[in-house]
Order: C-alpha cells, then structure tokens, then sequence
C-alpha cells in the first residue's frame, strides 16, 4: 500500500518541529537520521539551531518510507539512497502547482547527469565550474520551453 503523499509548503526553510510534524516523527529520531544519513545534513543557523530546506524535508521523508513502509534497515536504506542519488532516482515531491514538481524533476535529471555537486559547496575546480554552467543552460533551456507550453495553454 502506497502512502499519502505530504505536501510540502512552500518556503525556503524549515525549523525541525516544522519537519518533524511533516514526517511524523519525533525531534530525536530526527537528529538520529542526521547521524546515520550523511545526505541529510541541515544547516545551522547563527543561534546553533537547525535549519532545513525543502530538499531535506523530502530526504526525511524518504527515509522514513525506507525504513517504516518498506521495512528497510539502517544499512539497507543507506545504501538504497546512495544508489538512487548516484543514479539520478527522484525523490517525491509533491506541490500544487504540477510544473514546479514537474521542473523539480527534470532539475534533479540533469543534476544527476552531471555527478552530485554538494549544494553548500562553492564550485572550486574547473570541472566543476563548467558542470554548473552547462546545468545553467540545460535549465535556461527547460525555462524557456515551459514559458512556450505555458504561452500555447493560454490561446
């Protein structure tokens, strides 16, 4: 049985009583995935508090369908997320408006496509520098066709 999808609102941050009500788990099972999953990694803000992102609402959430629904073990989950990040697997996100999931999609494909460049990270290498501007054109190009489909639907 499938379970139901969470929307997640949309803002750019989340506190972890906020994350923890969407995922329906507690503050330290939480922090307990934090140590486990090396990819979710929130952000601490000035005050030492935790500070998520919606990228990491939706890594919990994942977690927590890998271990609860499918009966996955901390090991065994570990390693499904790393194949699936390695390999460009999406993570479900679900928003009212269908082309900003849709978008989420294609973004994360071509992400994935490039290797996995850490968010936080500033581009050092040239290699790198270069992979972030061919995913610049690659979502210049996404724009601009959904600017077009969106132009169609309204004639």
């Amino acid at each position: 049985m499938t379970p139901p999808a969470v929307a997640i609102p949309e803002k750019l941050f989340f506190k972890i009583g906020e994350v923890c009500e969407l995922a329906g788990v507690q503050a330290h099972v939480l922090r307990y995935w934090e140590s486990e999953f090396p990819m979710l990694a929130p952000q601490k803000n000035r005050a030492g508090q935790r500070v998520y992102r919606k990228r990491d609402v939706e890594m919990a959430l994942r977690i927590k369908e890998l271990l609860y629904e499918d009966q996955y073990t901390i090991a065994g989950a570990k390693k499904r997320l790393a194949n699936e990040l390695r390999g460009g697997g999406k993570l479900k996100v679900v928003s009212g408006d269908s082309d900003h999931s849709e978008m989420q999609n294609v973004v994360e494909e071509a992400l994935s496509k490039h290797g996995n460049i850490p968010r936080s990270d500033i581009p050092r290498t040239a290699a790198e520098r270069q992979a972030l501007k061919q995913i610049a054109g690659e979502l210049r190009e996404l724009l601009a066709l959904l600017e077009k489909e969106r132009r169609g639907a309204a004639k």
